[in-house]
């Protein structure tokens, strides 16, 4: 069978660019750490380049380029293990940059919301370099990772390292799914599920807000609660907060919905209602399907497109 078909152009080329060192930091022990970042762009046709010289695509300009930061409860995971999920957003005209930070076993927070930042400076500091647009940058994250994209949102001016000094850090939009975004919400449900002799923890510096926190064995639970709401964004909400949208799946077993309603409802006292939106994910779990189906996809894209684009 012999055919001829004209698929047209109208799908843009999608490349990834890897191993971007961004930050030069340390673990609690002083050891030396290097964070990294994955770029997944629209810069043209890379491979074609490469074998032609030549390149097919006219370039669209500048793009705004949003912040992938995964969750795992902080700890170690690959920068790239949600990739695949997040291609809608480079296909929508996103630069992606997947991130490193430091992970809770090396580092207490506020390690982790510093090296967001900085992956943000750097990226204004490169923004010519990758072709990516410095007004318009955002974050998305999932859980642990919701908490720290919910963390940039409040565009506070703490948690700021000299690394590209002299760019900002703050972002235009955020995505928060299903963060931990009150910390001391998870610890009292942590605290009563001890009860359970096979529960997965036995003491609260096991668990993973403990370990973030670097809580010890002999402090007592107001000492573990008032390091939470430390760490809390909930508790930073002022008019600097930059649109924000909350998914959440109203059957989370891991993370409470009540935290991400709450969230929203503070955001709503504090005069800021027009900036947020929250969506409730029937029958969602925690980081299950339903937070990857096209509806999912195409309210985030929507919500993402009115501040950046």
């Amino acid at each position: 069978m012999r055919k001829v078909i004209d698929p047209g152009k109208e799908r843009r080329s999608i490349n990834v660019v890897e191993n971007i060192c961004f930050s030069h930091v340390k673990d609690m022990k002083g050891n030396p750490v290097d964070l990294y970042m994955t770029l997944m762009l629209q810069n043209g046709n890379s491979e074609m380049r490469l074998a032609d010289g030549a390149d097919d695509e006219v370039s669209t300009g500048v793009q705004p380029v949003l912040v992938w930061i995964n969750g795992s409860g902080w700890k170690k995971c690959d920068r790239m293990l949600m990739s695949a999920e997040m291609e809608f957003l480079a296909e929508a005209g996103y630069a992606m940059a997947f991130i490193d930070y430091r992970t809770s076993d090396i580092a207490s927070f506020p390690a982790q919301i510093i090296d967001v930042k900085t992956a943000v400076r750097f990226l204004r500091a490169h923004a010519s370099e990758y072709q990516i647009d410095p007004n318009r940058i955002g974050t998305i994250g999932r859980s642990a990772g919701g908490h720290l994209s919910t963390w940039m949102a409040m565009n506070t001016d703490d948690f700021e390292s000299e690394e590209w000094a002299g760019y900002s850090s703050k972002v235009q939009v955020a995505v928060d799914m299903f963060g931990p975004t009150d910390i001391p919400v998870c610890t009292e449900k942590n605290y009563k599920a001890f009860q359970d002799p096979n529960y997965r923890w036995h003491k609260i510096s096991e668990t993973h807000e403990g370990v973030l926190l670097g809580v010890t064995d002999d402090m007592t639970k107001e000492e573990v609660l008032e390091l939470g709401r430390k760490a809390s964004p909930i508790n930073y909400i002022t008019d600097q907060m930059s649109s924000i949208i909350i998914l959440h799946g109203d059957q989370d077993p891991l993370v409470p919905i009540e935290i991400s309603e709450k969230l929203y409802a503070k955001i709503c006292e504090a005069g800021l209602g027009d900036r947020a939106d929250l969506y409730i994910l029937k029958n969602g779990g925690h980081g299950t399907r339903e937070f990857f189906q096209n509806l999912t996809k195409q309210t985030i894209v929507e919500f993402v497109d009115k501040c950046l684009k």
